[in-house]
């Protein structure tokens, strides 16, 4: 079993920054695919970001290209989410989530259901 535990939430100005960390337990996820997806109010869970097991691929929504970084340090068994330039429209509750390593070391799922862990959920607020 692995667990999931996302901070690095919290209320930022429009144009500010947050950096989220997923840390893991239980399990190194080291070779475990990690995404970040968010959900707002009324809306389904979308991806956001993902990084394959190997960390040679990366994945980023249109809506985020450009502004977010997602990054993993095997060592802390730790996924993170750098965002800059935040929006309004980027408010939501952000979820970590690890998917058991494939053989494919470039895939990035990008599909709920290809996970295998979430996190709680972190919520990330953008004030206009």
């Amino acid at each position: 079993q692995v667990q999931l535990v996302e901070s690095g939430g919290g209320l930022v100005q429009a144009g500010g920054s947050l950096r989220l960390s997923c840390a893991a337990s239980g399990q190194t996820v080291s070779s475990y695919a990690m995404g970040w997806f968010r959900q707002a109010p009324g809306k389904a869970r979308e991806v956001v970001s993902a990084i394959s097991w190997s960390g040679a691929s990366t994945y980023y929504a249109d809506s985020v290209k450009g502004r977010f970084t997602i990054s993993r340090d095997n060592a802390k068994n730790t996924v993170y989410l750098q965002m800059n330039s935040l929006k309004p429209d980027d408010t939501a509750v952000y979820y970590c989530a690890a998917r058991i390593r494939g053989s494919n070391s470039y895939y990035t799922p990008l599909a709920t259901y290809e996970y295998n862990y979430w996190g709680q959920g972190t919520q990330v607020t953008v004030s206009s």
